[in-house]
């Protein structure tokens, strides 16, 4: 069952979830902190300088000839803030690029982190509905990308104006206690309205989430299956279904808007306010002469430094929630530790092998039990056939050999030794698998086959193509091996996937459906390939070809899940049970009457 995010992530929590990837660049951060103080200090110039100026020009103007003194104090001024100035220029420069060097870094570490994460799951995981592709695409997306704007905001953005803001506070409560008591006043007031709304959107953003997701994975959905909705005529259909999760985006989007546009001006409303009060007190406290007059642009200008941050609250509120609403679902995917896929410690180094199978039960996540009581011997160097019609667990009984899912109940056993106890690595190593659609990577077809094999030399690679009756047809193409190998067609796709086994040359061969994609002539060329290369093997094959399953050493006929009868094809054909009606059913089909006839 997939876990159910948590609803309790805080701001401490989410730093201290994100601290192993702050830590390497702690002495980044120590000197950004240094500029931010730095920076803070300097902001604040520019009122003290204010106070300065107005209060001299305004004992300047009280003498007989202010200007030659007022000249020296322009150029002072001046100097002082060309000199501020620059100093901005460089403070600001090693705040942005330091600051923009650890979201960079960190974004990276944390793409990459899951990324290790998920190929460490086990397969059960991705059969889950709340992790399908699309799901999780978004879901690792938009995590990676609030977190890193999170990190950028707090070096950047939120720090430096923080800093500005105590800074600027604190002057306010040296130059007069009472303006600087005025604006304390004014401050949790709008942090508590600034609370309030980011309380009322968490719901709403949670569902946004949901909604994008559902969204992102019906789109992908929607492309995969572009040809069956064009055979069918549905792009009406389709789109219809697209408009309607699009409407209900929008719907939650307009919430959003509607309060923050509430709030939002609840809160310039309260910053104006807590002006016209300063410009009150100040103008009080000049007329009964506690403060000059340059007091009170000194604390107009503090009172903005200590409000700017409070203007961007509502800015800092939504990007910290949108970083904690996706930091569940990436947190959800990095620390799934019951989807980590377990394996043994026995490395698997033996070329003849044997499988028994002894009353294995297996069910999908989403609760279908595919496998009843099986019980089945698959003797080392042996041919097994697995027939039966879809659904009947034929598949899924290989993905429990090549471990990719844990029977429910039941043992596997690889030469007398629990399969659970075997090194993955090395197990997989020892398996070739073909599958009836087999994944073509972005790429080259050189780089598809070589998958096989990583260290496989040219020559390697072209050995396996000729095994595989692909050569010839790659030498005709422009590009010849270094052409896309995505544009092929399915059967030469096919083609790559047989490559690849010979290029592994495996002891362990699973075949699943391998000639599905191949024209007849293919299928008689790479038969007499398998043919060759399942000598001295253990082969599984799934196939509804005769020709594939007639020869095998033993021919296992499945029903439900069940397995019904085993034996050679001359006896399970003459007990006229399943494999009997599955054999007469696809030589009806081919119509072998005819074909008879025309032959004789």
């Amino acid at each position: 069952m997939a876990k159910p995010f948590s609803k309790t992530l805080d701001l401490i929590r989410l730093f201290q979830k994100l601290r192993p990837f702050i830590e390497p660049y702690r002495l980044m951060i120590i000197g950004t902190l240094l500029l931010t103080f730095v920076g803070a200090l300097a902001a604040q110039v520019n009122a003290l300088l204010l106070k300065y100026t107005v209060d001299e020009v305004a004992a300047l103007t009280k003498l007989p000839k202010p200007m030659h003194q007022g000249v020296q104090l322009l150029i002072l001024i001046s100097a002082i803030l060309i000199g501020k100035e620059l100093l901005n220029i460089f403070i600001q420069f090693g705040q942005k690029f330091f600051g923009e060097k650890i979201r960079i870094n960190i974004s990276s570490e944390l793409s990459q982190k899951v990324i290790d994460r998920l190929l460490s799951y086990k397969m059960a995981f991705f059969a889950e509905d709340d992790y399908q592709s699309g799901k999780l695409q978004t879901r690792i997306d938009q995590g990676v990308s609030s977190l890193t704007k999170l990190i950028q905001n707090f070096f950047i953005d939120i720090l430096p104006l923080f800093t500005n803001a105590i800074i600027a506070l604190i002057i306010m409560f040296s130059a007069n206690f009472y303006v600087g008591l005025l604006t304390m006043l004014v401050v949790p007031l709008y942090f508590y309205v600034s609370a309030k709304q980011a309380k009322k959107l968490s719901g709403v953003r949670r569902k946004l989430r949901a909604q994008r997701e559902h969204k992102n994975n019906g789109l992908l959905n929607l492309i995969q299956s572009i040809s069956v909705i064009k055979s069918f005529v549905r792009e009406r259909y389709e789109g219809k279904k697209q408009y309607d999760i699009q409407m209900e985006l929008m719907d939650s989007q307009l919430e959003t808007r509607r309060t923050n546009f509430l709030y939002d001006g609840i809160k310039t409303f309260i910053e104006q306010i807590g002006i016209v009060l300063i410009i009150i007190l100040t103008v009080y406290l000049v007329l009964s002469q506690q403060i000059t007059i340059g007091a009170i642009m000194l604390h107009i200008m503090l009172f903005s430094n200590v409000s700017a941050p409070i203007r961007q609250l509502h800015r800092i509120y939504d990007e910290m929630n949108d970083a904690f609403i996706y930091a569940e679902g990436y947190f959800d995917i990095l620390e799934n530790d019951e989807a980590i896929e377990q394996s043994g410690s026995l490395p698997m180094n033996s070329k003849h092998i044997t499988f028994s199978l002894q009353g294995v039960n297996f069910t999908y996540p989403n609760g279908f039990q595919a496998l009843h009581d099986i019980n089945l011997v698959l003797e080392k160097n042996k041919t097994i056939a697995l027939v039966g019609l879809s659904g009947a667990g034929k598949s899924t009984l290989i993905n429990l050999l090549c471990k990719f899912y844990s029977p429910d109940s039941g043992a596997i056993l690889l030469n007398g030794t629990n399969l659970n106890k075997y090194e993955n690595t090395t197990l997989r190593e020892h398996i070739g698998l073909v599958l009836q659609k087999n994944h073509i990577f972005k790429g080259t077809i050189e780089e598809n086959i070589r998958y096989g094999k990583l260290e496989a030399t040219t020559e390697e690679i072209i050995l396996a193509a000729q095994k595989a009756y692909l050569h010839e047809q790659i030498m005709e193409l422009p590009l010849q091996y270094q052409a896309d190998a995505q544009l092929l067609s399915g059967g030469q796709q096919q083609r790559i996937a047989i490559a690849r086994l010979f290029l592994k040359d495996p002891p362990i061969l699973f075949l699943d459906e391998p000639t599905a994609s191949l024209d007849a002539i293919a299928t008689e060329q790479i038969k007499k390939s398998l043919d060759a290369i399942k000598q001295d093997r253990t082969v599984v094959i799934i196939s509804h070809s005769l020709s594939q399953i007639i020869d095998a050493d033993m021919i296992v006929a499945m029903e439900h899940g069940r397995i019904a009868e085993t034996g050679t094809h001359a006896t399970l054909y003459q007990q006229q049970g399943v494999y009997r009606k599955i054999f007469d059913a696809a030589a009806r089909s081919l119509n072998l009457d005819k074909m008879a006839e025309t032959l004789l």
